[in-house]
């Protein structure tokens, strides 16, 4: 089935309709989880054409709330890759969001701010927080989340669940697996506290590996607005949150003091 094919936007359209309810009331925050989202033949080339940790020059994040790869410069990515994360901007996905969520006008994300490949080794983690709010660029508030997941045979004791917590950050309301195909989108306000925040426990050969979308509306409702922030990271209750390592402080040191035009030019020289 081609992404664009009729049979898949009839697809996606019926599948807006029999999920509307449930995303809408589910708890702790509007979110849905399915499975077997996109054509399983098209994700398969995607998961043969992921970049390893080593091919590409990453963004790295290495410090106590969150250490993980991202990669956001689609045009230089492999085909396969670049048509699903182009598909996920499509007007095809924007209705089926819009239909499925209730939230209209939705604008997506050609740059991938904080979005496109997301892979995590092991010992990764990502803690608690909820996401920044507001589009640097143009000032649009960020509304959706979409994550979809890239890891077979991935047994509950390699963990990296996504976890959904609740309003008052007391515990975690829902623990998703990361399976292959797996889709999650949800609802993105100032109590949507998400995270997968225990180190990831997987062999040093495997990797936890997603695609990641974000969407935004011009303006959103009036109970939800907030003065613009970063994302913000909260400590779980009772939990041994991960801690800083040396090399991990070093390097963010480095980063800090060093010109943002002279790490882009390294980043680009270590690109293959």
């Amino acid at each position: 089935m081609d992404l664009y094919s009729a049979e898949l936007t009839d697809r996606l359209a019926k599948l807006a309709d029999a999920s509307a309810e449930t995303y809408r009331n589910n708890t702790p925050f509007s979110h849905i989880v399915i499975d077997d989202f996109l054509p399983a033949g098209v994700l398969e080339q995607v998961l043969r054409d992921y970049p390893a940790p080593e091919e590409l020059p990453w963004i790295r994040f290495d410090k106590p709330e969150e250490k993980k790869l991202a990669f956001n410069e689609i045009d230089t990515l492999p085909a396969s890759i670049r048509s699903v994360l182009q598909f996920m901007n499509s007007a095809t996905m924007l209705r089926f969001l819009e239909r499925m969520t209730g939230i209209s006008d939705l604008i997506g994300d050609p740059y991938f701010i904080g979005g496109g490949l997301h892979q995590i080794r092991r010992g990764g983690h990502l803690g608690v927080h909820v996401d920044f709010n507001k589009d640097k660029r143009f000032d649009f508030d960020r509304r959706l989340n979409m994550l979809i997941y890239l890891n077979k045979d991935w047994p509950d004791s390699f963990g990296g669940h996504l976890e959904l917590w609740d309003a008052e950050m007391k515990h975690a309301v829902k623990r998703v697996l990361p399976l292959f195909n797996r889709c999650v989108v949800f609802s993105t306000t100032e109590t949507s506290y998400h995270g997968h925040p225990d180190p990831l426990t997987c062999p040093d050969s495997r990797a936890r590996r997603s695609l990641a979308t974000y969407y935004y509306t011009n303006g959103r409702p009036e109970e939800e607005q907030a003065e613009r922030h970063s994302t913000v990271f909260r400590a779980r209750p009772n939990a041994v949150e991960p801690k800083a390592d040396a090399l991990g402080v070093a390097k963010r040191v480095v980063l800090a003091l060093t010109p943002p035009i002279v790490v882009a030019a390294l980043r680009r020289l270590r690109r293959p």
